[in-house]
């Protein structure tokens, strides 16, 4: 069977056994606050296993994009060194929510894979959970009784909690679980050893292909567990894995998910794939990563996550920046590379994930960007590891992870570039480094969470925030404890509420409870899945009360304002620029809107002219806002509504419009009842901000009113200061021009100066064991002047050490260039020599060895660190 077979075969299967195939959702996780990235087929269903949420099916499957590169998952560095690590792969999944569990579970997972897949029965082991007497559990008997009926008892194997008890985090669901193993050694080797003993013993063809995991239990957050009323069921299959068992491969990568891409990536190296995992095959190491790297990488921007220096996105751009160090580095191909592989992964994933055939252009040229940026940044960081000052042929650990951390360089990378010279990496103090980052990033990030305190089984919540915004008569239904960096913050849910959620780019309300006579602020509210959080920093002497909730009505008010202002962008923006302007981002709140799209070039002036015109004249139509609440997904499809890229769209959907021929978009977001009430809007700025993406800010309403007042009161200002001239622009211009012919003549009479010293400084040199050393405090106050003098000392005489201070811009600045066959023959270096005299004017550098630089304070010192210099010259050997 190809790939394409496998995966429509398992679809198929829990088809016909009466189960809703859905859609697999974004690999980008937006309403988890506990996850970056969707790692397990279970994360879309989570609300399901919490009781948040009932669905409207209870039996489920699909093909998940997961992503496994940070937090507990973090397989990163072993991708491309094994057969079977990734970032980005397929989970196939069944799930029961409450329907089936155990037994039918066990029997359909053994039908599929012995049955329809034809797969060898006395390959296969099966994994129970073996008790915990600290957990007060015993063995899964029951799992074991139903996996009789199907495999030899010889066959069923006995694990502790670390392997066949699956939790979802440190609190919630949770149960034992039964994995199914495959035995892919040849023959002759299933004779020597049995496979059972290799079981969970990281043997790379002895591995698990199914997990089978039975939700049961609860965890708290005291560690204890209970019953949960319902028992549920979730699998999860690794689609390369069953693909290499199925094809008969002893590696993931050996499979038709991957080889059309090492094929290409052959084609563009000219090397040749040997199918080698020894660690010295630094070739099929780089062809590894790059084809699962471009997986990570594409279907992440296509699900709507730039990359960034923050949060997701800077995951994101360390995945890309790896794949490049690796083809740079191994494959020898120094131009940009992965951005070319995007049309046969569009070809080859887009009957199953048609966002990539959908978004292919825009995705091939953002990974141009990224990869054009840090090829740039990657030749920067050989130089930094050339001007490194290595001692006793060992390089400085702080150093490797400075490159590591600031360059990108795998500690792999710095380590083979060492060993080139002669050198050696201090790994153990990199190791210290990067564990202190680590550490630091966990500090950071802690949160502790309690249980949830239920004030009552009703786990509805009424969310009536479109209608009202001040409401009587809700009612708690749990809270819980939040310990975060700045103390105790609680967390309230209601039965009804009136405050929205962020959400979809618009901030989360804010607002007052009143408990009988007690305020308590609401000082945000967040979405954890689908349940509305109300966080809050103390809680009500009577928790039992009735609960009077009140929105802060001016700021939701002027967020409403933000955000059909975006609606009405976005429709002009498609009029303007295109119907490929579509929304990448946006960020809401009542003091201005951002909104990011699609779009390749920079929007002229006239551009955001007409766009800015266009969306105050819908304003001053002052156009009714037309909400379908609960309409299904496809006749919402069939009317023209926009849909985005990365979005989760359940059956019913929430379409907001105003104008049928002009907006018309699903949102779930608070909009005004009237365009009218927007009063105006004023676009702030445009800029890039990644690859084919722009950024749009903007102000509406008041702010718009008082960016304007403020405009035009530094312009008055201006013409004051022209005494009132009737055409500023042309006074500016002319003012510009004659600076400009200031500077060039002050240019001129710089470089004079400089002309006149240097006859003077080539009659102080001094000849120090065979060097010609200048050193001097020089009249000059120009960087650029003072580098050119340097130079052309340098080239004059040659065999040259010039150390020069000055005054620059008020500041005391110390240059140092190094004649380069003294760099190779006396080991001079210029950046570690100015490190050390930087010193003298409390200040500090770098460079590299022929030419450095350093500021400082204390200026009174630049006298002393070109003495300095001159005694250390004076005592080499």
């Amino acid at each position: 069977m190809t790939s394409r077979e496998i995966r429509n075969t398992f679809l198929q299967f829990f088809a016909d056994k009466q189960h809703k195939i859905v859609p697999s959702a974004p690999i980008v996780n937006k309403d988890d606050p506990t996850l970056m990235f969707t790692n397990a087929g279970m994360n879309q269903f989570k609300d399901f296993f919490l009781g948040n949420q009932v669905p409207d099916n209870r039996r489920a499957a699909d093909t998940q994009k997961c992503l496994r590169v940070s937090g507990k998952h973090n397989d990163l560095e072993e991708v491309g060194i094994d057969s079977y690590h990734h970032t980005m792969f397929e989970m196939l999944g069944n799930w029961s929510f409450g329907d089936y569990f155990k037994e039918e579970a066990i029997a359909w997972a053994w039908e599929l894979l012995t049955e329809v897949y034809g797969l060898e029965k006395d390959r296969l082991y099966v994994s129970v959970f073996e008790g915990d007497e600290t957990e007060g559990l015993t063995a899964d008997a029951e799992a074991v009784a139903f996996w009789k009926k199907w495999v030899p008892e010889d066959r069923i194997l006995y694990f502790d909690k670390k392997d066949n008890f699956w939790e979802m985090g440190e609190t919630g669901p949770c149960g034992p679980c039964s994995e199914i193993h495959i035995d892919l050694r040849p023959n002759e080797d299933r004779q020597k050893i049995n496979g059972g003993t290799l079981v969970n013993m990281d043997d790379p063809l002895v591995i698990e292909i199914w997990n089978l995991v039975f939700i049961q239990f609860n965890r708290k957050a005291d560690g204890s567990l209970e019953e949960l009323p319902e028992k549920h069921i979730d699998t999860g299959m690794g689609f390369e894995r069953l693909c290499m068992a199925m094809q008969k491969k002893t590696s993931n990568y050996d499979t038709d998910v991957f080889t059309p891409f090492i094929k290409l990536v052959e084609q563009k190296s000219g090397k040749k794939y040997t199918f080698n995992y020894d660690l010295s095959a630094k070739s099929d190491i780089a062809m590894r990563v790059v084809v699962d790297h471009i997986r990570a990488v594409a279907f992440t921007i296509a699900d709507g996550q730039l990359p960034s220096n923050t949060g997701a996105g800077y995951v994101i751009r360390r995945i890309l920046r790896r794949a490049v160090r690796y083809y740079y580095t191994f494959l020898d191909i120094k131009e940009p590379f992965l951005h070319t592989l995007i049309p046969l992964l569009a070809s080859e994933f887009g009957d199953v994930f048609p966002e990539l055939p959908a978004q292919q252009e825009q995705i091939g040229k953002i990974i141009l960007g990224e990869e054009k940026t840090f090829l740039n940044t990657l030749e920067k960081g050989i130089r930094r590891f050339e001007s490194l000052e290595i001692v006793n042929n060992v390089v400085n650990g702080q150093d490797a992870f400075e490159l590591y951390d600031t360059y990108g360089f795998p500690i792999d990378l710095t380590r083979l570039m060492a060993s080139e010279k002669g050198h050696f990496v201090d790994e153990g103090a990199f190791e210290k480094a990067l564990q202190a980052q680590k550490d630091r990033s966990r500090a950071d990030a802690v949160k502790q969470v309690g249980d949830w305190m239920v004030l009552s089984d009703d786990q509805g919540v009424d969310f009536v925030g479109y209608d009202e915004l001040n409401i009587v008569g809700s009612k708690v239904l749990k809270y819980r404890t939040v310990n975060v960096k700045k103390g105790d913050q609680y967390q309230i849910v209601l039965n009804k509420t009136p405050f929205y959620a962020e959400s979809g780019g618009q901030v989360g309300d804010k607002g007052l409870f009143w408990f009988g006579e007690e305020k308590i602020p609401v000082l945000d509210t967040q979405k954890e899945n689908d349940l509305i959080i109300h966080i809050v920093k103390k809680l009500p002497k009577n928790i039992h009360a009735t609960v009077r909730a009140e929105v802060n009505a001016p700021k939701r008010h002027a967020t409403e304002k933000n955000h059909t202002a975006v609606h009405l962008m976005h429709a002009a923006l498609h009029d303007v620029l295109g119907k490929n302007a579509l929304q990448k981002g946006q960020n809401v709140d009542d003091k201005r809107l951002r909104f990011d799209f699609s779009h390749f070039q920079k929007v002229t002036s006239e551009e955001l002219a007409q766009i800015e015109q266009m969306v105050n004249q819908k304003i001053r139509e002052n156009i009714p806002l037309e909400e379908e609440r609960a309409m299904p997904i496809e006749e919402a499809r069939q009317s023209g509504a926009m849909m985005l890229f990365g979005e989760k769209y359940g059956d019913v959907v929430r379409m907001i419009t105003f104008d049928k021929n002009f907006s018309r978009e699903l949102c779930g977001g608070t909009h005004v009842d009237a365009t009218g009430k927007i009063g105006v809007f004023k676009i702030l700025s445009e800029t890039g901000i990644a690859a084919g993406i722009r950024r749009i800010e903007a102000v509406t309403a008041d702010q718009a009113e008082a960016y304007l007042i403020k405009e035009l009161e530094e312009l008055k200002s201006v013409r004051a200061l022209f005494k009132n001239s009737t055409n500023v622009l042309k006074t500016v211009s002319d003012l510009q021009e004659e600076n400009k012919q200031l500077k060039k003549e002050l240019e001129k009479m710089q470089s004079a100066q400089a002309n006149a010293l240097q006859s003077q400084l080539k009659k102080d040199m001094q000849s120090i064991n065979g060097i010609n050393f200048i050193g001097a405090r020089l009249p000059l106050n120009d960087a650029n002047t003072i580098k050119t003098l340097a130079y052309q000392l340098e080239q004059e005489v040659g065999d040259a050490l010039i150390v020069f201070g000055a005054e620059v811009k008020g500041k005391p600045q110390l240059t140092i260039a190094i004649s380069k066959n003294l760099t190779e023959s006396k080991s001079l270096h210029a950046g570690n020599m100015i490190r050390e005299l930087a010193k003298e004017i409390q200040g500090g550098g770098g460079g590299q060895a022929f030419f450095a630089t350093a500021g400082g304070k204390d200026a009174s010192g630049l006298e002393r660190a070109i003495e300095k210099a001159k005694l250390n010259l004076s005592s080499m050997n």
